[in-house]
C-alpha cells in the first residue's frame, strides 16, 4: 500500500512471517490447534481451583492470576493472528491497533508482577513456613491481586494516548500480526521522544521485577541451604520448579527478542518474528502442562475431574 509522502496514514499493515505468505492458511491450523488446547488447559485450571476447597490457598490463588494474565495476553493478540494467517486481511485502523497494544502491554506487565508475587509466595513458604498462613491470608491476596491489576493499567495507560498524539506519514508496515507500542512509535513522522523514554521506563519496570525475582532466589538458595537434611532441601526446592520454569518461558522470549533488536547488525526478521509470536503463545500453552507435571496436588485434582467425567 503506497503512501504518499505528506499523507497522513490512514491504515496500519501487519505482516505474517516473512517469506512463508503462501503457507500462511496452513499455519493458521496449528497456530488455531495451539490456542483451543492452551486456553482449555488454563480454564481446567480455573475450575479446579474454584470447585476445589483444598486448593483455595494463596500459591493456587496466584496460579489462577497467572493463567488469567496469560490468556489475556494471548487472546489481545488472536484477532489479528487469525485475520492475517486465516484471511489474509493485514490492514488495521490506527485506533484499533492502540487499543490492541494497550491490552498485549498491560498484560505483559500483569503477568510480570504475578511472577514476582509467586516468588515471594515461595520464599515464605520456605523461609517462615510456621507464619506463612497468617502472612498470606485470603484478605491480603485478593488485594495483592488488585494492586497488580491496578499497576498494569497505570503503567501502560499512557501508551494508547501519547500513540494517538503522534502523525504517521510515509510508513504505515508494522513487523508483526499484532500492534506493539515500540513497533508503532517507529512509524511516526513527528517527534516521539516522550513515547521512546516511557517506554523505556515501563521496560525498566518489568526487568526491576526479573531482578527482584532473582533475588527471592538468592534468598531462598541461603535458606535452603541453611537446612540440615538434604530430604527437606530437595523437598523445599522442587516447590520452586514450576515457578522457576515458568519464569524462564515468560522472559527467555524477551530478553532474547531485546537483544536481537539492540545487539544484531543483520537480524533475520523471520527470527524475530518467531521469537515474538512465541512470547505469546508458548507461556499460554507450557504453564498449564508444567503446572499440572510438577505440582502434585494440580495433577491429582486435574485427573480426578477428567474421571470423573
Amino acid at each position: 500500500m503506497p503512501v504518499l509522502n505528506n499523507s497522513e496514514v490512514k491504515l496500519f499493515l501487519l505482516i505474517g512471517i516473512p517469506g512463508l505468505d503462501y503457507a500462511h492458511v496452513w499455519l493458521s491450523i496449528p497456530i488455531c490447534l495451539m490456542y483451543l488446547v492452551a486456553i482449555m488447559g488454563n480454564c481446567i485450571i480455573l475450575f479446579v481451583i474454584k470447585t476445589e476447597p483444598s486448593l483455595h490457598e494463596p500459591m493456587y490463588y496466584f496460579l489462577a492470576m497467572l493463567a488469567v494474565s496469560d490468556m489475556g495476553l494471548s487472546l489481545s493478540s488472536l484477532p489479528t493472528m487469525l485475520r492475517v494467517f486465516l484471511f489474509s486481511v493485514m490492514v488495521i485502523s490506527p485506533h484499533a491497533c492502540f487499543a490492541q497494544e494497550f491490552f498485549i502491554h498491560g498484560f505483559t506487565v500483569m503477568e510480570s508482577s504475578v511472577l514476582l508475587i509467586m516468588s515471594l509466595d515461595r520464599f515464605l513458604a520456605i523461609h517462615n513456613p510456621l507464619r506463612y498462613s497468617s502472612i498470606l491470608t485470603n484478605k491480603r491476596v485478593a488485594k495483592m491481586g488488585l494492586i497488580l491489576a491496578m499497576r498494569s493499567i497505570i503503567l501502560v495507560l499512557p501508551f494508547p494516548f501519547t500513540l494517538s498524539r503522534l502523525r504517521y506519514c510515509q510508513k504505515n508496515l508494522l513487523s508483526h500480526s499484532y500492534c506493539l507500542h515500540q513497533d508503532i512509535m517507529k512509524l511516526a513522522c513527528s517527534d516521539n521522544k516522550i513515547n521512546f523514554i516511557y517506554g523505556f521506563f515501563v521496560a525498566l519496570c518489568t526487568m526491576l521485577d526479573l531482578a527482584l525475582i532473582v533475588l527471592s532466589y538468592v534468598l531462598i538458595l541461603k535458606t535452603v541451604l541453611s537446612i540440615a537434611s538434604l530430604t527437606e532441601r530437595l523437598k523445599a526446592l522442587n516447590t520452586c520448579v514450576s515457578h522457576i520454569c515458568a519464569v524462564l518461558i515468560f522472559y527467555v522470549p524477551i530478553i532474547t527478542l531485546a537483544a536481537i533488536h539492540r545487539f544484531a547488525k543483520h537480524k533475520n526478521p523471520l527470527v524475530a518474528v518467531l521469537i515474538a509470536d512465541m512470547f505469546l503463545l508458548v507461556p499460554l500453552l507450557m504453564n498449564p502442562i508444567v503446572y499440572c507435571v510438577k505440582t502434585r496436588q494440580i495433577r491429582e485434582k486435574v485427573l480426578g475431574k477428567l474421571q470423573d467425567r
